[in-house]
């Protein structure tokens, strides 16, 4: 990685605090296996699968939480370019609008700024893998029956990140030199989210174009 994006995605510049993997658990070991993949330059399509003998849910927890950090890092790069002024609407473009709704203070989907969006939804994800009844640490507890589609929602909402981050602060991205470093993270996120069927198809439509042409 260069000096110049190193100093891009310097932790200070991390939008919420990583949340870890505690060593000696299956899940760091998995984390630990998923990275090495990716490390090794191994195509993305093949290190997204599951791997064989491992549990599906322990493979989606560790990958949420992994592109939580990732995307949530994302984020904190542009976030001072990300302005009530300059994002009075949380968009991907004229065709796409996202409103907020948490079932707590917005029980109704909300029209926001997008600055105020990403935080609600950077705060509404961390409290979800940080609640132990959804995402377990300790060996030998269950995931709760509705893990799956408490992450299809985490993860619907972290697409939309990229959708906002592409369509409105790419050229920040591309003055920081990180555009490489980007577009390799979408492309794990989508053949992750496609491969473990974990997205809706219409909630991908705003980036379809850009994605046919990065990732087939």
């Amino acid at each position: 990685m260069s000096i110049a994006l190193k100093q891009v995605f310097n932790k200070d510049k991390t939008f919420r605090p990583k949340r870890k993997f505690e060593p000696g658990t299956q899940r760091f070991e998995l984390h630990k296996r998923a990275q090495a993949s990716l490390n090794s330059g191994v195509d993305l399509r093949a290190a997204v699968q599951l791997p064989s003998g491992e549990d599906q849910n322990d493979w989606v927890a560790v990958h949420v939480v992994d592109f939580f950090n990732r995307i949530n890092l994302i984020y904190g790069t542009i976030c001072e370019f990300c302005t009530e002024r300059t994002c009075p609407v949380m968009s991907g473009g004229p065709k796409y609008e996202y409103r907020w709704q948490d079932d707590l203070k917005y029980k109704k989907p909300t029209a926001l700024p997008a600055p105020q969006y990403m935080n609600l939804l950077m705060d509404w994800i961390e409290v979800q893998i940080n609640n132990e009844d959804i995402f377990p640490t300790c060996v030998g507890v269950p995931f709760p029956k509705n893990f799956l589609q408490i992450c299809k929602k985490i993860l619907c909402r972290l697409f939309r990140v990229f959708v906002h981050v592409y369509i409105h602060h790419f050229d920040r991205v591309i003055v920081m030199g990180a555009e490489a470093h980007v577009n390799t993270c979408y492309k794990h996120f989508y053949y992750f989210v496609t491969e473990m069927n974990l997205i809706d198809r219409k909630e991908l439509e705003p980036l379809k174009e850009m994605t046919t042409s990065m990732c087939h």
